[in-house]
This record gives structure tokens, sequence and C-alpha cells, in this order.
């Protein structure tokens, strides 16, 4: 157990009737990033919720730092941080003043506090902005200001519930980069995201969540491993009978669209593997406009287990979304 910064075991929830967390079990190393994956509603906040005490778990156990979440959740709060899908930040105060008054709620004295700040703004390249209104800040500098006021206390865990929603390509990048620089430095990071290409860039391990159940858990190989050696996607010409491609094609499709004309099917034995899909075609009188070669990616991964793409499935009842107000003290 020393070795993990996090366990979870047959973590269960329910909101009245509806079943959110259904016998969730996993386990973060310490100084690993571990992604969180699942679609909306499949569990993932509320899963952070109980990790960070502000949601009592209805059963199971859960330990946090080697603290029980209900037994010890004052321990549990002292030693982790959290950034929620909103930016927690006082509009009308200052990137200084929002740091400085929560490191006197995490009673740190003034020097010290103004210390913290000055070097946490440093860190986020805030200092030109850390005298303006955070009203006065774009998206991406209050996302950053948020994940600053996360490590005011320096807490050796971090909770990163879908934190670059809503920011742009480059603002992503920026935040990436933060997280990599952190979990070199040791800290530990759980991070819940829809984003597959954001967890094939940073986590050292994944699990996935769906319908309030871990269906697949392990390194980003081992997750891809299971989908093969990737797809090949065929863009039929118009004027072929698109039905008898289908057919021509036989089991080995993972997805059509008639509209568009395109077919997907399982990779195989390399150049050989495409060599014999276009000869079928051909003894078929099909002809094909286009060919592309895909890797497995998460999203290949996540369609294999779950039937569906991260913004689809899980239920409706999973409305528990960190508001500003849920700031961790």
């Amino acid at each position: 157990m020393d070795n993990y910064a996090i366990v979870v075991e047959n973590l269960r929830k329910s909101f009245k009737k509806l079943t959110v967390l259904d016998g969730v079990d996993f386990a973060v190393a310490r100084g690993s990033i571990l992604a969180l994956l699942g679609p909306n509603g499949a569990g993932k906040t509320t899963t952070v919720r109980i990790l960070s005490t502000l949601l009592p778990p209805g059963s199971g156990r859960v330990l946090v730092n080697g603290f029980d979440v209900v037994k010890q959740a004052h321990d549990v709060r002292s030693s982790i941080g959290l950034t929620g899908q909103y930016a927690a930040v006082d509009e009308y105060l200052t990137g200084d003043e929002n740091l400085q008054m929560m490191g006197r709620l995490y009673r740190l004295h003034g020097g010290k506090a103004r210390q913290r700040s000055w070097e946490l703004l440093e860190r986020f390249d805030l200092t030109e902005a850390a005298a303006r209104p955070v009203k006065t800040y774009s998206g991406g500098m209050r996302r950053r200001l948020d994940l600053a006021i996360s490590l005011i206390a320096s807490p050796p865990l971090i909770f990163l519930d879908e934190p670059t929603t809503g920011l742009d390509p480059r603002s992503r990048l920026t935040m990436w980069e933060m997280v990599r620089s952190l979990a070199a430095g040791g800290t530990t990071i759980l991070l819940t995201t829809q984003y597959m290409d954001e967890a094939d860039q940073l986590a050292d391990k994944v699990v996935v969540i769906d319908n309030g159940k871990v269906i697949a858990d392990g390194t980003i190989d081992e997750l891809k491993a299971r989908v093969g050696s990737g797809r090949i996607t065929l863009t039929i010409a118009k004027g072929n009978d698109f039905d008898i491609a289908q057919r021509a094609l036989g089991a080995e499709i993972l997805s059509s669209d008639a509209q568009r004309r395109t077919v997907s099917i399982v990779a195989r034995d390399g150049i050989t593997g495409i060599r014999e899909v276009l000869n079928r075609l051909e003894n078929a009188a099909v002809d094909v406009d286009s060919l592309s070669l895909h890797r497995p990616t998460l999203d290949d991964v996540f369609l294999s287990l779950t039937g569906h793409g991260t913004g689809g499935g899980g239920r409706e009842g999973d409305k528990t979304n960190l508001e500003p107000e849920d700031k961790l003290l």
C-alpha cells in the first residue's frame, strides 16, 4: 500500500435509485499520472468528489495518501490539491491576491503565503498579470491560476477534473507541459478527461469507466493492443455498388458510412493484408477512390470497449460536476 497514493476497492455510490458507481476498483502509483476516462455520466466526477472528500462514498474502501476518506477526511484534505472543471477563482481579486488568500486558508503565515504566491506566479508564467484582476484574464490564464492555487500548499497528490475543457489548442499544450512538469517533480496526478489525445500524451496508466464500472485498465500500449494492429479506411468510388463492397469485405468490417461511402476494416499483415483487401474488391468489380491506414488510438480502444464515443453513453444522473464553490480547502 505504501507504493500507492490512491487505493480504491469496491467503491459504490447511488443517488436515490440511480447507481452511479458500481464496484469501482483501481490504484494509482506514487509519482505517476493516471487518466480516468469515460463518457459524460460515466461516474468520473463523482469518483473525484469522493476521493477529495467532497462527497461520501456509499460503500467500499478508499485510501488517499494512506488516509481513509471517511475516517480521516481532514488528513486527506491536507494532503491533496484539486482543480475542478471550472476555474475556482475570485474574478475581482488579482492573481496574486487569489493565491495569497488560498495560502492563508491553508494556514500559511503572511510572509510564507506571499513567497509561495510569487513562486507559483513565476512557475505558471503569470508574473506580468499578477496585479491585474482575474476578470481580465483569458481562459487559459484562469486555468493556469486555478492549477497554481491547487499547489499553494505543495500537496503530493493533485486531482485534475477535465482541466483543459474549453481551452484553445495552444492553451491545452501549455497545460500539458505543466502537468508533465509536476509529475517529473514527483507529484501524483489523477486526471479525468474526455479527450483521448490528452490521456495518450500524459498518462502512465489509464482506467476506463462506463456506466459506473471499470471496464478496462492498463498502460496506453496495453489498451491499444486490445484493438489489434490498426484499421484500414476505404472510400468506395461513386458509381460502384456500396452493398457489394461491404459483402466483399465481409466480417472484418468495423464500421461503414453509406452516405460518405467509407468502410473501415481490421488491418492485418501489413502491406500483404492491404493488397489482399484490394484484390477482393477488384474481384468484386468495385473501385476504390482512396485508402488510409490508421494505427490504433485510444478512441479506437474506447469505441471497441463501449460501443460508443466519449461524448455518448453513460447516464444522465451523473450531474455532480465541480462548481466553482467546490474548491477544496
